[in-house]
């Protein structure tokens, strides 16, 4: 389940990353900023979900939150 979630904010991040482009190219500055931005907190939160898979995966203690962004 974590794995589908980790999929659907690749997804996600992949489709912010065009219209971060696509704004950067049309001198948005502030929408491509912000858009960058969300890009970033997406990344992270795939960092932690990657970490929460390896820290089950690992069979220890569960000591992986998960931060919803």
């Amino acid at each position: 389940m974590i794995a589908q979630a980790d999929e659907t904010v690749a997804l996600a991040q992949k489709w912010l990353e065009q219209i971060h482009h696509l704004a950067d190219h049309g001198n948005l500055t502030g929408p491509s900023t912000s858009v960058a931005q969300a890009t970033v907190l997406l990344g992270e939160a795939r960092a932690k979900l990657t970490a929460a898979i390896a820290e089950l995966e690992a069979d220890t203690d569960p000591g992986v939150t998960v931060e919803r962004v």
